[in-house]
């Protein structure tokens, strides 16, 4: 499946769900594979290990925050 310009990573639904929607869920998905800063060693290594659960791979941090983003 090729992703245009216009559609991004939406592309992949197609002529389905409308505009709208697809804008609100491509804002979620680039702030969800977004890489994030670490607020305890300024790591580029947290990743979402659940829904608000956050965890830095290089000092072992686990922080709550956001569903997909880490405030």
């Amino acid at each position: 499946m090729a992703h245009t310009k216009t559609t991004g990573l939406t592309g992949r639904y197609g002529p389905r769900y409308g505009k709208s929607i697809k804008n609100k869920v491509l804002d979620v998905e680039k702030t969800r594979n977004a890489q994030k800063i670490c607020p305890n060693c300024m790591g580029r290594t947290i990743r979402r290990q659940s829904s608000g659960v956050w965890f830095c791979k290089k000092c072992g941090l686990k922080t709550a925050g956001s569903a997909y983003r880490l405030k």
